[in-house]
């Protein structure tokens, strides 16, 4: 059975909540439809979740976030942070997080002892002074909570004997550590919605669910969302090895499909056609998990737009996208203008759709003004 390109884009629009009809109506919709939110950017947060609310504002995504914690950050995916629904992050935690978790620590205690000569012990007195001042202030800041405990003032050498070497506070890895394993999780950020500086608040312990029945679970909710999908996309979305990919496709009954780029996936219920939604655009934020969501992006993005889009590493920037499928760029100048460039001609209609999405994002966004973490060269030009 074949699935055509025209399909997988009329996907997208319904199943990752874009087109108008989709749209959500919740912060936690929208990071389901999408499994999980990009969180390494905390703007991107807000602009995903908005670009896929019927609804968008900073408070709803805000209280989701630090007051009902219904929205969870764990390092998981691709060693990568990511904001998920509070009902999927035990499996998000067994399927990616614990695995990082366990590698952080090792590496952590690993340079604590050939560097420093402290040893496993020492980090545990210091992860419990952490937690105390936590229990303590509720939430407080990392300079805060090490202000408080001269534990975690304590200075350690890295890359020792290089021209790297360098002493830094142990505090900042300490708290990672505890973030890792759920024990702290980010809070309210110091400044606007737009910051990446945050205060540390109690966490919560997920651990429990078996790690095959949490990667099944992932790979399924994965399969709905972005099938028909290949085995190297699978891979490349979690970071998994080969075999643990392959053993969650079968653990889903996943069935193959015939794609343009070879075999793709989806779910055993899951093989009729998707009725294509109404026109729709939309404009994605830097990091977006839909243009990131596959390994495999050229039946969405014109392989020629790629250097204008992405930066060295690899990092997605804004993106415009009409009827599933990558038609330009877009960013915010800094007198809060949002401006566009379309790589082609895709007609007046589009052109309209997108006009009507940038006033969108403009009256919710308001007097914030965005730059993404990673720039990438359309991107810096639109607001040269």
């Amino acid at each position: 059975m074949q699935i055509t390109t025209e399909q997988r884009r009329a996907r997208i629009g319904v199943r990752h909540a874009l087109a108008p009809t989709a749209r959500a109506a919740t912060p936690v919709e929208a990071a389901d439809a999408i499994v999980a939110l990009h969180a390494t950017d905390a703007a991107t947060v807000f602009l995903s979740a908005c670009a896929r609310m019927r609804e968008p504002g900073v408070t709803p995504v805000e209280r989701a976030l630090y007051e009902d914690v219904s929205l969870v950050k764990l390092l998981s995916m691709r060693r990568t942070l990511f904001a998920v629904s509070r009902e999927l992050a035990p499996a998000v935690d067994a399927a990616a997080a614990r695995a990082i978790a366990a590698r952080e620590r090792a590496t952590f205690l690993k340079h604590l002892k050939a560097w420093n000569g402290l040893d496993e012990a020492w980090l545990q007195r210091a992860e419990a002074a952490a937690l105390a001042v936590l229990k303590d202030k509720g939430e407080a800041t990392g300079s805060e909570i090490s202000a408080a405990e001269p534990l975690l003032r304590t200075k350690i050498t890295v890359f020792p004997g290089t021209r790297q070497e360098t002493q830094q506070g142990v505090a900042t890895r300490v708290l990672r550590m505890l973030a890792c394993d759920g024990h702290i999780r980010r809070g309210h950020p110091r400044g606007s919605w737009t910051s990446s500086q945050f205060r540390w608040a109690p966490g919560e312990d997920f651990a429990g669910m078996d790690v095959a029945d949490a990667q099944a679970e992932l790979t399924r909710r994965w399969l709905y969302a972005y099938g028909p999908a290949t085995e190297a996309d699978l891979v490349w979305w979690t970071g998994w090895t080969k075999t643990a990919a392959r053993k969650a496709l079968a653990a889903t009954g996943a069935v193959p499909v015939e794609l343009h780029e070879g075999t793709g996936y989806v779910l055993p219920d899951d093989t009729g056609p998707v009725a294509a939604p109404e026109p729709w655009a939309a404009l994605l934020p830097g990091l977006d998990p839909t243009p990131m969501g596959w390994k495999e992006r050229d039946w969405h993005l014109d392989a020629g737009y790629r250097k204008a889009l992405f930066d060295g590493s690899g990092n997605v920037g804004p993106t415009v996208w009409w009827n599933g499928e990558v038609v330009g760029g877009w960013a915010q100048r800094q007198d809060g203008e949002v401006v566009w460039r379309m790589f082609t001609d895709v007609g007046g209609d589009a052109e309209r759709a997108v006009a009507a999405e940038a006033e969108r994002l403009s009256a919710w966004v308001g007097d914030a003004r965005i730059t993404p973490r990673f720039r990438t060269p359309l991107e810096k030009e639109l607001t040269a």
